[in-house]
C-alpha cells in the first residue's frame, strides 16, 4: 500500500466532506463508518449526526462500541430500531435480501435526515466492497445515499492505515456484517436462528478467537474461523466446551469448516454475472 497516496485520498475526502452543508452518517461502529464519522466530525463540527440501527440482526457489541465512540468524541448520535423482520422479502432470504434490508434502513435514515434538516446521508462503503455481491448498492442509489469513501477511491487497507494514524482504537477490528449473512440463501430468517448465531459467535469470541462466523444450516452449525486460528478451536478443552454450549443453544451437529473464513464466502455459490 502506498502511504503517501492514502494520505492524499484522506485530504480529498476531507475536502469533499467540508463542501457539504450537513450530514447524517449510517454508523454501525465498524472500521469504515468509524473512520468516515471521524473525518466528518473534523470537516463539519456540529453539523453531523450519527445514526445506528439496532435490531436482532445487528451484533450488540458493535452497537455498544458505536455509542461509546460517539459519546467519547462529543458527536451527536441516535439509535433507532430497524424493522427487518417485519418485511417478508427480507425474511424469505433470497439473494436480494440485502437490497430489501438496506431499502428499509435508508428509508428510516431519510426520515431522520429530513426531521433534523440534514442535507446528505452517507454510508461507509469503500472501494473493496465493489469486489463482492452487494445488492444494497441499488437501495443506496434509490435514496441518493452517498459513499464518500468510495468516491475518494479508498481501499480497506488505506482506511485501516489512516485509522491507525488517527488513533482510532478499532482500526484493526475484523468486519462484522449482520447475522442474517450466516443463513444460506433460501432458508428463512427467524428470530430463533439469529439468537443462536449471536450467542454461538459471542461464546467463541470470548474464548480469544478474533474472527468467527457460525453458519446456521438448520440442525448443523458450521464454524468458520481464519485458517491461522483453526488450531485454537481444535484444542480439546475448547472443542468440548463449544460442543456443549452449541447443543445448549439448539444445534444438534457442530462442524468446523477446514477451508476457514474469507469475506464473501456465502456469496460464492451465486451466479451474479447478470
Amino acid at each position: 500500500m502506498d502511504k503517501a497516496l492514502a494520505n492524499l485520498k484522506k485530504e480529498e475526502l476531507l475536502t469533499r466532506l467540508t463542501n457539504m452543508d450537513s450530514l447524517l452518517i449510517a454508523f454501525s461502529g465498524g472500521v469504515d463508518s468509524t473512520f468516515l464519522l471521524s473525518m466528518a466530525h473534523q470537516a463539519l463540527p456540529g453539523k453531523i449526526l450519527a445514526a445506528t440501527a439496532t435490531s436482532s440482526i445487528h451484533p450488540p457489541w458493535e452497537i455498544i462500541h458505536a455509542k461509546k465512540f460517539a459519546r467519547k468524541n462529543g458527536i451527536s448520535h441516535i439509535s433507532f430500531t430497524s424493522e427487518e423482520m417485519n418485511y417478508p422479502n427480507f425474511v424469505a432470504n433470497g439473494p436480494d435480501r440485502c437490497y430489501h434490508c438496506k431499502k428499509e434502513l435508508f428509508r428510516s435514515l431519510y426520515q431522520i435526515a429530513a426531521k433534523n434538516n440534514l442535507a446528505y446521508i452517507a454510508h461507509g462503503t469503500n472501494l473493496d466492497d465493489l469486489n463482492d455481491y452487494r445488492p444494497g448498492f441499488k437501495a443506496a442509489a434509490e435514496f441518493k445515499v452517498i459513499a464518500p469513501l468510495l468516491d475518494s477511491r479508498m481501499t480497506k487497507a488505506e482506511i485501516r492505515f489512516l485509522s491507525k494514524e488517527m488513533g482510532l482504537d478499532n482500526w484493526n477490528k475484523p468486519a462484522q456484517p449482520c447475522f442474517a449473512t450466516r443463513i444460506p440463501y433460501g432458508d428463512s430468517i427467524t428470530l430463533d436462528k439469529l439468537r443462536m448465531i449471536r450467542d454461538a459467535e459471542l461464546f467463541i469470541l470470548q474464548k480469544g478467537v478474533k474472527e468467527v462466523r457460525v453458519r446456521h444450516h438448520n440442525d448443523v452449525a458450521r464454524i468458520e474461523v481464519r485458517p491461522s486460528e483453526l488450531n485454537i478451536i481444535m484444542k480439546d478443552n475448547l472443542r468440548n466446551e463449544i460442543i456443549l454450549r452449541f447443543r445448549e443453544l439448539g444445534f444438534k451437529y457442530i462442524s468446523l469448516d477446514l477451508e476457514g473464513y474469507y469475506s464473501g464466502k456465502m456469496n460464492s455459490s451465486l451466479d451474479i454475472s447478470t
